[in-house]
């Protein structure tokens, strides 16, 4: 008896289902909750990509401005489709928001 023979109650549809099955269903949710980030440009972003800005952006805190060109290597994204959490020199925890960035 190999394991895809194996059944399991799913708590959902309150139905035995194969564990294959189960399998399937956990994979395709956990997809489904995946969250898209695009950049400016409709670019999907990643966690790792490097990013340049497209604006001049006042940092707040920091009194200090961002200019537009400057490169961002290495960005994280949070789960919010519309930010991205960054580090650049002098400034710690700078979040931006993806609107204003371009994949490199």
């Amino acid at each position: 008896m190999s394991g895809d023979d194996d059944y399991v109650y799913d708590d959902e549809s309150g139905e035995w289902i194969s564990a294959a099955a189960l399998r399937a269903k956990q994979a395709d949710a956990a997809k489904a909750d995946e969250v898209v980030v695009r950049d400016s440009q409709g670019n999907i972003l990643a966690d790792g990509d490097q990013v340049t800005l497209i604006k001049d952006l006042d940092v707040k805190g920091a009194g200090q401005t961002l200019r537009r060109g400057t490169l961002i290597k290495s960005i994280r994204l949070t789960g919010d489709p519309q930010e991205i959490d960054c580090r650049y020199d002098g400034i710690k925890g700078l979040v931006l928001r993806a609107e204003f960035v371009k994949k490199r």
